[in-house]
This record gives structure tokens, C-alpha cells and sequence, in this order.
């Protein structure tokens, strides 16, 4: 069965009327109208002046049904220039929370979006979300805790990021193409958009899995879009197009617009271009000449497109290129395009309909690329067509423009349904102070959203058709968040310390707005804690009241006779899991301190390190007894008291040694030490003798000597 396919193709510069016959998959191009606008009636791919478009129609519409009948149906296409793009990231905190399903990955791309769509209004007075349809978005990249990542699925981590590039098409230019059509008694058919229209029958579905690029260059813009796994990614527009080349070849050479607009297109056939100037001059050119002079113009327009395709394609160059469209016929464009995106030649081309499966055309028809977008537009409309999809979101209704596959996710964009009303409110969270740096407590994560489409569990991903029902089920909101001083201590700074087989907990000194508290207390937002570790074997010591052992440590020093003297070997030897240490040791949990205690020096062993005598002894024989002579040759104040040479020295002590007598010991010394008398009767006279030999009272004695005196008693007469 057979059918006759009427679709315009509105465009900046001019209408393109086109009529197809459709047999079996087979289409036939039987007639082709191009009419210029005469007035300034279209803006970047947008109705201006429905009035004269809506008579241009008409004149093409009068035209066409001379030859082919009466027309009251046509398919349309709105232009890819009038799209909307628009780069936006969400950042969230995903500490503590579940791992990451599809289904949050999906509402986090949600909310990218509809980030995209308030910057698209943020310079637009008086718009409204409603007054744009999202036609595609594409994820450019997601990232964890700052770190690229190919996917969020499964993971976790403490923050969560992903940026979009969202396309939008403004309502108005929809609503305006209606509106010349009614003028012009046209009934809109079909509707799709510019770049679909071209992707649809240069590149098959099962192609589409490719990157691609598709770049329609008309006259002031170049329309691009990107393929990727088989679906259209991402559309763009650069201002920049065919114009630009024919405005250099007028500023060069000093033509009228139009004149250098035919000098361009000489450039496809001629070897020599005829130029006339606007002194009326006529002269031929060499085509290399005037290649040259357009150079400049060329490499920036493909330059513009090149940077753009990057942009879109997230700074990587697709696998191929296809050019369509006037301005792609541009000499040396593919060669300057391949620079730019560093690709080879077979990997850019230009595309007429030639490159159209199924299609032929009447003889009187060229092959051009300009036709590629218009025959695409009928097309798409008879196999694709674009229409309205009503529905109610929370028994709202809500009119979504069917661009493509349509989801939960698209019906919520155009119910104004914002991201964050898929998940319940995080808890409250508190702000503490710990040891003078912020920390924040989250509160617990909000449960997400239940979604249903016609009473069935559903997600945003859902595919969704005209005359769904969608209810939002609102998520539990999060728990506040509560802290215990515990909770923000490291578990290191609590210890179990055995000090001489005894066991100690040692637990940090800890304040809680200047007033002590304990690990369990609770804190409240805003709080200041302090908090204190004992670290060293010193601090251990003194916060389990060991006071006492702190000295024992110290080096053994003392003051003798105003000098220090240090003596390590009374020093008590300390230890800390069997190896030796010293009170400034840090201490770790489990640790086992130990010491052995040394006892003080005496007072003599102090005179002995100094070479001092305290005491002079001898032992002699007198009168056959022993007798043990002694005296005190240095005299010892510990800490200013006199002692005895078996004191204790403590560390840390004065000692002070004063001389009190250094005289030899003579004969008549043994009298202060012997209980011998004369005998008080005794009449006579007596011998000293030391060691046999005569001695006198005055004569120095050693220890050993035998000291006698004999006595002589005289006679009575």
C-alpha cells in the first residue's frame, strides 16, 4: 500500500517543501520547493514572525498541490538549533549510607539534570521548568571521593559526584511551528527534531552503538549530534556555518552577498571562477586563488564544530564524522575537520541522499547533502513519529513530549518533581568541637521515595506510555544524628597499661564545655570537647597517682662539696615490655612497665668514690691487751645534718664533708682508749718501751705495735 508524505523543512534562511511516495519501506522523492524567506521571519531555528512563515508555507504548500493534489497533513521538524545544552554536577554525601543501586544512580542523574535545567533559567525573566522539554541528557563522567570512576554502581565512600550534559527544547518553538501551520490550514502530522531526522536514515539502529557524530551545516548554524550506545547522546549548535565562508569571500574580493554566494558554489564545478565585483568589474580567478582566500574561514569553522564535538563527546573524538547539510560541501572542510580531531580522512565524509537506503528520486532532483535533513523529516515522521503522551503524576496531568523512549524519570522533569523529593530529609546533624577542630556528625540518610506506575512497584527507569497513572510515596525522612565523646575518640586513646603486674585502664581526661566529663557522656550540637592523653610512661605514671616513682627514675646525682657527682649505676632501671627505656618512652595499649629498684649509697660509699677518709682506726698491743684506736678525720652533713658514714645518700641529696682532725697518733693516745692505770700506790720508776725498743710519750705509733711500760719500784730504807 502506497502513501504520498508531505514534510517542510523551516529553516533560518529558507523553506524546503518536500513530497515522498512510501511503498513497502521504499520512499520515492517526487518533488522538491525551496523558497527563501523575505523577510528576517526565523531566529535561531525559532519562529519569529509566525505571520510570514506561515505565508511562505502557503506559497509552497499552493505550489506543490498544482502538481500532486490537495495537502492538509505534513510532518516538521523542529531545528537542532534550537536546542538548549547545558553542562551541570551534583555533588552528595554517600558517608555511612548503602552501597549504590541503579536506582540511585538513576535519581542522581535526575537531579544533574534538572541541576542542568535551573542554570538553562537562571538568565531567562519569567521562565518556568515547564516551558522546556528535556530532549537527552548523557553522563559525562561520575566520581568518587574526587577520583574518576567508570560506574557508582556498588560502591561506597564519603562522596559521590556526576555531571551531565542535559538538551533542552524550548516549548515555544513547538508551539509556534503549530501556529504557522494552522495559518497555512496544515494540520501537524508529525513532529521530530533536525538531527533525528538525519540520524534516522543515514544511520541505521544497529549502528547507532557506534560514536558517531552527525554535523548538519547550514547556512548561520551548524546542528551536530552524537551516537552512542544506540541512542542519540548529546545535540550542540555552533553559530557558525556556510555564511561565514561566503562572508569571507565577500570581504576579500568586494562582493555583494549573493555574488559571493555563487561564487562559493562555483567552487564545486569551476576550475576558474568568474567574479564580478561591486564596481562591476568582471575577472576570472584561478579556484586555488580563491581557496586560499577563504583558508582562514574554513579552518575556523571547522575549528568551532571540532570543539564542539569534543565538548559533547566528553573531550574524546568520536569514531567517525558524517557532514550534511549546505555548508558541508565547503572545499577542504573534511581535510581541516580531521586536524582538528586528530582523525584520518576515511573517517570524515560527506553525505547526500544518495547515502539513503531504500530511496530514489526523480531525475530533475540532485543528489545534494541540502536534502539529506528534509527527506529525513518524512521519514522519521512516517516510521518515528514524535507525538503527545498524557499522563498524571500524584493525580496531576502532565503532557510530555514524546522525543523518545519516555520514563518515569522524564514524566517527574515535567511534573516538576525535584530530585531531592525521591529520598526522605537527612537527619539533623551536629557541629562539635574537638580539640579546636570542627567535626560534623550526619544525621541518618532519608529513606528513598516509593514510586508506582498504575499500582505496580516502579523505578525512574521505567518505561512509561499515554494513560499511565504515577504515584510518589514520599521516603521516611532520617534519624538526627547522635554522638558520644566515645564515639569521636580513636579507640588508641584508650590503654590498658600493667605497671608492676598491676593492671591500669587509662582512659583520656576529657571536658566538655569546660566541665569534666566521661567517654559515654552525649553531646549536643555546637559542644566544645577537650580532651587529654597520657602518652608517655611519665604521664602514665602521674595519672595513676605513681607520683612516688618519678624520681626513682631520675639520674642519680647528688651535690658533694658543691660539685655534681652522677653515679648510673644507683639509678633503678626501667622497663617497658622487657626492654629498657626512659620516662619519655611513648606508650601503647597492651604495654607491660617494669622497673628494679637500686638501693642508695652510704654516706662511706660516697668518701670512698672520692678517695676520702672519714675515720683513721689502729689496732696495737699494750700492756698485753688489744686495743682499737680510732677518730674522726672528716665529718659528713647530708643535707646540712651531720650523719654517720652508714647513712643512706638519696638522689638528688647535698652531701658536705668537713676536715676535723689529720694529726698522727703518738704513744699517749693509747691512754684515751685503755682502761690501764698506774697503780696510785705506785712508788718508782717506769720504762716506755714500743716494740722492745725505749720510746717516749711523743713518739708517732703505727697500728701493730706492741707498746709497753715497765715498772720499777724503789726501796723502802
Amino acid at each position: 500500500m502506497s502513501s504520498k508524505l508531505f514534510a517542510l523543512d523551516i529553516g533560518t534562511r529558507s523553506v524546503v517543501g518536500i513530497i515522498l511516495q512510501e511503498e513497502n519501506d521504499h520512499f520515492h522523492v517526487e518533488d522538491i520547493l525551496v523558497k527563501e524567506h523575505k523577510e528576517r521571519a526565523m531566529v535561531d531555528g525559532q519562529i519569529h514572525n509566525v505571520m510570514y512563515v506561515a505565508e511562505l508555507i502557503n506559497e509552497i504548500k499552493y505550489e506543490l498541490e498544482e502538481k500532486h493534489g490537495p495537502l492538509t497533513k505534513v510532518s516538521v521538524a523542529a531545528a537542532g538549533r534550537s536546542l538548549k545544552t547545558e553542562q551541570a554536577s551534583v555533588t552528595i554525601n554517600i558517608r555511612n549510607r548503602p552501597i549504590f543501586t541503579e536506582e540511585d544512580i538513576s535519581r542522581l542523574e535526575l537531579q544533574a539534570v534538572q541541576q542542568a535545567q535551573q542554570q538553562l533559567l537562571q538568565h531567562k525573566e519569567d521562565a518556568k521548568i515547564s516551558h522546556y522539554y528535556c530532549v537527552g541528557y548523557s553522563v559525562l563522567y561520575y566520581r568518587l571521593d574526587g577520583e574518576e570512576i567508570g560506574s557508582l554502581l556498588d560502591q561506597q565512600g564519603d562522596e559521590a559526584q556526576i555531571e551531565v550534559i542535559a538538551t533542552f527544547l524550548p516549548r515555544v518553538v513547538v508551539e509556534s511551528l503549530i501556529a504557522a501551520l494552522k495559518r497555512a490550514d496544515l494540520e501537524m502530522e508529525a513532529l521530530t527534531l533536525e538531527p533525528i531526522a538525519a540520524i534516522n536514515v543515514l544511520i541505521p539502529p544497529t549502528m547507532r552503538r557506534l560514536n558517531v557524530a552527525l554535523v548538519d551545516i547550514g547556512a548561520g548554524t551548524s546542528d551536530i549530534a552524537i551516537t552512542d550506545k544506540s541512542t542519540v547522546v548529546a545535540y550542540g549548535m555552533v553559530p557558525t556555518a556556510g555564511d561565514e565562508i561566503t562572508e569571507a569571500l565577500s570581504d576579500h574580493y568586494l562582493l555583494d552577498f549573493p555574488v559571493a554566494e555563487g561564487a562559493k558554489r562555483q567552487l564545486q564545478t569551476e576550475e576558474e571562477i568568474l567574479i564580478q565585483d561591486i564596481l562591476g568589474f568582471d575577472q576570472y580567478y584561478p579556484k586555488d586563488e580563491v581557496l586560499l582566500a577563504i583558508e582562514p574561514a574554513v579552518k575556523q569553522l571547522a575549528k568551532s564544530i571540532g570543539e564542539e564535538i569534543l565538548r559533547l563527546n566528553n573531550r574524546v573524538a568520536p569514531k567517525a564524522v558524517m557532514l550534511v547539510g549546505g555548508g558541508s560541501l565547503t572545499p577542504n572542510l573534511t581535510m581541516e575537520l580531521g586536524l582538528v580531531l586528530d582523525l584520518p580522512a576515511n573517517r570524515i565524509a560527506v553525505r547526500g541522499i544518495d547515502a539513503i537506503q531504500n530511496l530514489t528520486k526523480e531525475e530533475h532532483i540532485k543528489a545534494s547533502p541540502e536534502l539529506v535533513t528534509p527527506i529525513g523529516i518524512a521519514i522519521a515522521a512516517k516510521k518515528m513519529p514524535i507525538q503527545y503522551m498524557s499522563l498524571t503524576v500524584n493525580n496531576q496531568v502532565v503532557r510530555l513530549f514524546e522525543l523518545k523512549e519516555m520514563t518515569v524519570a522524564d514524566a517527574f522533569l515535567a511534573a516538576n518533581i525535584r530530585a531531592k523529593q525521591l529520598y526522605g530529609k537527612p537527619g539533623h546533624g551536629l557541629s562539635i568541637s574537638v580539640n579546636g577542630q570542627d567535626i560534623f556528625i550526619p544525621g541518618g540518610h532519608g529513606q528513598p521515595a516509593e514510586i508506582l506506575v498504575n499500582g505496580q512497584q516502579a523505578s525512574t527507569k521505567t518505561l512509561i506510555k499515554t494513560g499511565d497513572a504515577i504515584q510518589l510515596v514520599e521516603g521516611q525522612d532520617g534519624q538526627p544524628a547522635t554522638v558520644t565523646v566515645r564515639d569521636l575518640i580513636d579507640s588508641a586513646a584508650i590503654k590498658t597499661i600493667t605497671i608492676q603486674n598491676t593492671k591500669y585502664v587509662i582512659e583520656p581526661k576529657i571536658t566538655v564545655n569546660n566541665s569534666p566529663a566521661s567517654l559515654d557522656t552525649c553531646l549536643n550540637d555546637r559542644d566544645s570537647v577537650v580532651f587529654d592523653i597520657a602518652e608517655t610512661i611519665e604521664e602514665i605514671f602521674k595519672i595513676t597517682n605513681n607520683w612516688h616513682l618519678l624520681k626513682q627514675f631520675e639520674s642519680y646525682t647528688i651535690q658533694v662539696d658543691g660539685q655534681p657527682l652522677f653515679l648510673p649505676e644507683f639509678s633503678s632501671q626501667l622497663t617497658i615490655n622487657g626492654k629498657t627505656t626512659k620516662l619519655n618512652y611513648a606508650v601503647q595499649d597492651g604495654d607491660i612497665i617494669s622497673f628494679q629498684q637500686q638501693s642508695f649509697p652510704t654516706v662511706q660509699r660516697i668518701a670512698d668514690q672520692m678517695n676520702l677518709l672519714l675515720e683513721d682506726k689502729i689496732i696495737i698491743h699494750f700492756q698485753n691487751e688489744v686495743v682499737e684506736l680510732s677518730k674522726t678525720v672528716h665529718e659528713a652533713l647530708l643535707n646540712q645534718i651531720v650523719v654517720s658514714p652508714q647513712s643512706t645518700v638519696p638522689n638528688g641529696a647535698t652531701v658536705l664533708f668537713t676536715e676535723k682532725d689529720r694529726s698522727r697518733w703518738i704513744y699517749q693516745d693509747v691512754f684515751r682508749f685503755s682502761n690501764w692505770q698506774l697503780p696510785s700506790t705506785f712508788k718508782g720508776n717506769f720504762t716506755i718501751l714500743r716494740n722492745g725498743q725505749p720510746a717516749s710519750f711523743d713518739m708517732e705509733i703505727f697500728g701493730g705495735d706492741q707498746l709497753e711500760i715497765l715498772l720499777a719500784e724503789t726501796p723502802i730504807i
